[in-house]
C-alpha cells in the first residue's frame, strides 16, 4: 500500500543560486526533528551527495537519467524512500539544463518521479523582476509542478516583501528566504567539495538549519509537497546475499572515495566486500578483485609515495596477474608519478606506463558512452589533472563518445587483468565489465 510523505526537488533557475545549502539545511532541520530523511542527487555528483548525507546522516543515493534506464531510477528511488519520513531531491545545474536540451535535467528527473519542484531563486540584486522569472518556469512546462520558491542572498525584510509580492503576481508561493550573510555560504570548493581544513561542515549544517527554522516556512513545505510514495509491490524482491566467494578490496579513504552507493549494492551481489586505505595500510588484502575509485590523490601525494610498502603490494599484485579497476584518481595513483601544481613530481605504484600531472590544470567533464566488447557502458568524466604517456603509451580498448555520439578521446586502458580510465563508470544497472 503507499503511504503520502513530503517528497520534493530543491532546483533552481541557474547553478551558484544556492541548490546545496538550501537542501543540506533542510535536511538537518529535519534530521534534528528527528525524522527520517532520505537524500538524492539529480545527475553524477559524487560531491553534493557527500554534504547530503554529513547533514542528514544517512547515504545520499545518485539519481541519472542518462547513466541508468528510467525504471532502475524508479527502483532505486522507490527501495530508498520505503521507511524515509521525508525524500528531499537535489536538482542540477538549471531546472532545464540537461545533456541535450531537457534530457538528463532535473526536470525530466522530477516529471519522471511526481516530484514537485521547490524553486531556489538568486535575489542578490534583484526584486520584483523575478515575477517573469518565476512565471516563465511555472508556465513553460506545466506537467512540472513548481510548488513554491525559496530566495538566497536577500538582502533584508523589506527586500523579501517585494519577492512575496513578485510570488503572488506570478502564482508561485513564497515559502522563506535566506539572508545574505557568508556565515551559511559554503566556503572555496575544489570540484564543487569544500577542502578549507578549518571548516567544520557540522557546524555549518546547524548553522544553516538554525536559519531555515526562522527564515524558512518548513511545515507550510512539508505540508504542500506531500505524495503518495511508490508502493512496496512495486520493488523487485531483494537479491540473494552475494552468489560466491569471490574476495573484492576496495579503496576507501581521504584520497580515494568517489564510489556511488548503487555501485557498491553490485558488487556486493557479487562477493565479500573489503575496505582498504593507500594511507593507512601497508599492503593490499588478500583479493580477487581490487577497485581504486576516485578521489583526491592530488592532496595526499607525499602520503601517498612515502607508503611505499602498499605501493609495492599493489605493483605485485598487478604484476602478478591480479584483477584490478581503477577510475580517475585510482588510475592517477596506479601510475609511474603524479606532478603537482607546482611540478614536484610523487612516485606513485608504477603499474601503467605513463604519469599525471596537475600543472595548467584544465577542466575535461562530460557524460560518456563507452562501446566494449559489443556492450554500451555509460559513465561521465570529470577531472582536472591529464595524463603524461610514457616511451611505450597502451592504447585504448573501447570506442568513447559523449552524449551526443561524438567521439572523445578519452582512452580505456588495459593491461593483463588491469583496466583504468578517467572514466567513472556507472553499473548500478548493468553489470560491470571487469568481472
Amino acid at each position: 500500500m503507499s503511504t503520502s510523505i513530503p517528497r520534493f526537488m530543491v532546483a533552481a533557475p541557474s547553478s551558484g543560486s544556492g541548490k546545496t545549502v538550501v537542501t543540506c539545511a533542510l535536511l538537518r532541520a529535519l534530521a534534528r526533528r528527528g525524522l527520517a530523511c532520505a537524500a538524492f542527487k539529480c545527475g553524477p555528483d559524487y560531491l553534493d551527495t557527500k554534504h547530503h548525507a554529513a547533514a542528514a546522516g544517512q547515504t545520499s543515493y545518485n539519481l541519472d537519467t542518462f547513466m541508468a534506464s528510467a525504471t532502475h531510477v524508479q527502483e532505486v528511488y522507490a527501495r530508498h524512500s520505503q521507511t524515509a519520513d521525508i525524500c528531499i531531491t537535489e536538482g542540477v545545474m538549471g531546472l532545464f539544463d540537461g545533456y541535450d536540451n531537457m534530457a538528463g535535467s532535473s526536470a525530466e528527473l522530477a516529471g519522471l518521479l511526481h516530484l514537485p519542484v521547490i524553486l531556489v531563486v538568486n535575489a542578490r540584486s534583484t526584486a520584483y523582476t523575478v515575477a517573469a522569472i518565476l512565471y516563465g518556469f511555472k508556465h513553460f512546462r506545466p506537467d512540472i509542478q513548481i510548488a513554491g520558491a525559496v530566495f538566497n542572498f536577500v538582502g533584508s525584510e523589506s527586500h523579501y516583501t517585494y519577492l512575496q509580492q513578485a510570488c503572488r503576481d506570478a502564482g508561485v508561493e513564497a515559502l522563506g528566504y535566506l539572508p545574505k550573510c557568508k556565515g551559511i555560504e559554503i566556503p572555496s570548493r575544489h570540484l564543487g567539495l569544500n577542502i578549507d581544513s578549518e571548516f567544520c561542515f557540522d557546524e555549518f549544517a546547524d548553522r544553516i538549519a538554525c536559519q531555515v527554522e526562522q527564515t524558512v516556512g518548513i511545515d507550510r513545505l512539508l505540508d504542500i509537497c506531500s505524495c503518495a510514495t511508490a508502493p512496496s509491490s512495486c520493488l523487485p524482491g531483494e537479491p540473494n546475499s552475494h552468489a560466491s566467494d569471490m574476495r573484492i578490496a576496495i579503496a576507501c579513504d581521504e584520497a580515494f572515495n568517489f564510489i556511488y552507493p548503487e555501485n557498491l549494492r553490485v558488487l556486493e551481489q557479487k562477493g565479500k566486500l573489503t575496505f582498504f586505505s593507500p594511507l593507512y595500510d601497508s599492503e593490499l588484502p588478500v583479493s580477487d578483485l581490487v577497485y581504486l575509485p576516485g578521489g583526491y590523490p592530488e592532496f595526499y601525494l607525499s602520503r601517498l609515495s612515502e607508503n611505499r610498502t602498499m605501493r609495492q603490494s599493489i605493483l605485485n599484485y598487478c604484476q602478478n596477474g591480479g584483477h584490478l579497476f581503477a577510475e580517475c584518481g585510482g588510475m592517477m595513483y596506479l601510475g609511474e608519478y603524479i606532478t603537482d601544481t607546482d611540478g614536484h613530481s610523487y612516485p606513485m605504484c608504477g603499474f601503467l606506463p605513463q604519469g599525471a600531472t596537475m600543472e595548467n590544470m584544465k577542466l575535461k567533464l562530460g557524460y560518456r558512452k563507452i562501446f566494449l566488447n559489443g556492450q554500451e557502458y555509460r559513465g561521465h568524466e570529470f577531472h582536472y589533472s591529464r595524463i603524461i604517456p610514457g616511451q611505450s603509451p597502451l592504447p585504448s580498448i573501447a570506442r568513447v563518445t559523449n552524449a551526443k555520439g561524438m567521439e572523445v578521446d578519452t582512452p580505456v586502458y588495459r593491461s593483463g587483468h588491469v583496466t583504468a580510465s578517467y572514466i567513472h563508470f556507472y553499473w548500478g544497472d548493468l553489470p560491470p565489465f571487469f568481472i
